[in-house]
């Protein structure tokens, strides 16, 4: 990763060859055996951890923001609501996506540090998973799952991974579902930046991209950087003290 070029296709995920497929989807393969290690641990408490969604890269990821710049996707506010895309501003549009979906280049997906999981012994065999805040709160078919992974990442026995979107600080509404392997993320969101994140956007067919690009610094607070104190305290550290710092 010291060519520049290429550092920058690893982070913006325009680069899968380092991804490995063993877990169901796509992942870096650093996080494979802690993942396997939380899975044995989770079978143990009775319940079946799987990942629905692993690395994604740069072109599925336009491919989501594009659909929903379009309205051929579905649109919803803060509180999970549709909303209609005709009624919508530009700005009131660009939020309602960012909220729910990353910025093409800077999602965390991009990484293979990152995954999307769910309790396979919670639904029936062909269960379409949504991903949504219904399956996770209380009364959801994934509750109990969340519930003792929260336990478990409290009391230091999550094998380095967190909730980078537990809470909502204002900008992506908050994932229970969203784990992220803090040592391998860590790493990879000191080397993101904001101008590597323009280089890439400035060349992509995006829609909506004037208007990202003329608040990008903004957005990239708001929207991408995930605060220090987010992280566990023991894989802060690895966080350079780059832009976003």
């Amino acid at each position: 990763m010291d060519d520049y070029r290429l550092t920058q296709q690893l982070l913006t995920g325009q680069d899968p060859s380092a991804m490995v497929d063993v877990l169901g989807c796509p992942v870096h393969p650093a996080l494979v055996a802690p993942f396997e290690a939380l899975c044995d641990d989770a079978a143990r408490a009775g319940f079946d951890l799987k990942i629905v969604s692993g690395f994604r890269g740069f072109e599925r990821q336009l491919a989501i923001w594009n659909a929903k710049a379009s309205g051929r996707r579905q649109l919803l506010d803060s509180g999970g609501r549709e909303l209609c895309f005709e009624q919508l501003t530009e700005a009131e549009l660009l939020e309602s996506i960012l909220r729910w979906s990353a910025l093409p280049g800077a999602s965390r997906h991009h990484w293979g540090s990152d995954i999307d999981v769910y309790d396979a012994a919670a639904v029936p065999a062909g269960y379409a998973v949504q991903l949504s805040p219904q399956e996770v709160d209380d009364g959801g078919p994934f509750t109990a799952l969340h519930d003792w992974l929260d336990h478990q990442l409290a009391n230091g026995a999550g094998y380095g991974f967190f909730r980078p979107y537990a809470h909502d600080r204002g900008g992506i509404a908050p994932e229970r579902w969203h784990l992220s392997y803090a040592p391998l993320a860590a790493r990879c969101e000191s080397g993101l930046s904001v101008a590597r994140l323009r280089n890439v956007l400035s060349d992509a067919d995006m829609l909506l991209k004037d208007a990202v690009l003329a608040q990008l610094d903004e957005v990239y607070q708001r929207y991408v950087a995930v605060p220090k104190e987010a992280y566990p305290s023991a894989y802060a550290a690895l966080l350079a003290e780059g832009e976003w710092g």
